[in-house]
């Protein structure tokens, strides 16, 4: 069985905690991004080294190894995105379709041990981006492919949630 798509918009958790994972956009700032997407991927090396890994809860939910594929690219995605907001004014981000890439790179069949390196990885390149924010260029803005806007700030916001939501999907987080 396939997954159903996420056609949810979610940028209400730049708002209000989720009551799900757990996450309150308020309890962090820009400055804590590059360490606390630096300790989330560590957690996920540590989901990537589970036995079950490739387990489905459900035929219709992604595996661990899959939503790691999918914060993997979402480290990457971000990593763009945020240094086109930075590089240019007021960018339009090019839509992206997650479960086309989940299909296109078929996650299923990835190593979950290179997995985990490429996502230490994509984590250190955006933390060190993040890092690298200045208090003149936080507010710098971009636009989603649905109109959505984001500051730099915000953006940081949505994709933490994003990454410790999908911890919280795989068991990994204690809410």
């Amino acid at each position: 069985m396939s997954i159903t798509p996420d056609t949810k918009d979610w940028t209400w958790v730049l708002d209000r905690p989720c009551p799900d994972c757990g996450f309150d956009p308020a309890a962090q700032g820009l400055g804590d991004l590059p360490r606390l997407v630096h300790d989330t991927a560590m957690t996920w090396s540590d989901v990537l080294a589970r036995a079950d890994v490739r387990e489905r809860p459900a035929p219709d939910v992604w595996s661990p190894l899959e939503y790691a594929c999918h914060v993997r690219d979402v480290h990457e995605l971000f990593a763009e995105r945020l240094r086109l907001m930075l590089d240019e004014d007021a960018p339009t981000f090019a839509n992206w379709d997650q479960d086309a890439t989940a299909l296109e790179r078929d996650y299923p069949a990835q190593d979950p041990a290179e997995v985990a390196v490429a996502l230490i990885e994509g984590a250190g390149t955006v933390a060190g981006i993040y890092a690298s924010v200045t208090d003149e260029t936080s507010s710098r803005r971009g636009t989603r492919s649905n109109g959505d806007q984001f500051s730099v700030e915000s953006l940081g916001s949505y994709h933490l949630h994003d990454v410790v939501h999908h911890l919280h999907d795989v068991g990994a987080l204690d809410t």
